[in-house]
């Protein structure tokens, strides 16, 4: 549905710090999935663990807030959609498994609403159909011309 190039032109992020890599289903307004190919190559494993390569449960959060994030910019009206997404917040995080160089994280996301320009969503990660993180996530939009 969406290649890495096409997220770019939505979410501002470039390596090594961009996290997704397709976006395979979407409903705007409602649900998103994501993938993110995990490969030896990345930058935190040398560090994260010598010898045991664990991806950080933190970068995996962050995957799931740039899903979340492509979901909110693309529910905008088309004409309305150079927003930047703020993370706010994060509820309720568990991290089930750890994930391996050569996984691919399934990133879904659901929108659960949207109060006061805040938006909560519920986000999972799989690996291999096993849940391995999942949390609710909060964020906010705002225009790149004036969110500095």
């Amino acid at each position: 549905m969406l290649d890495v190039n096409e997220i770019m032109k939505i979410l501002p992020h470039r390596f090594p710090f961009l996290m997704v890599d397709r976006i395979v289903e979407m409903e705007p307004g409602k649900k998103i999935v994501g993938i993110k190919n995990v490969t030896i190559n990345e930058p935190f494993f040398p560090g994260h663990f010598p010898g045991h390569p664990v991806m950080p449960g933190v970068l995996i959060i962050e995957a799931m807030a740039q899903v979340a994030g492509i979901l909110g910019i693309l529910t905008y009206d088309e004409n309305d959609r150079d927003k930047i997404t703020y993370f706010t917040g994060i509820d309720n995080a568990k991290f089930r498994r750890p994930v391996l160089p050569g996984d691919q994280l399934r990133l879904e996301l659901e929108a659960l609403n949207c109060k006061r320009g805040i938006w909560c969503f519920q986000g999972k990660a799989f690996v291999d159909g096993k849940l391995v993180t999942e949390a609710e996530l909060k964020a906010t939009f705002a225009d790149r011309k004036t969110a500095s």
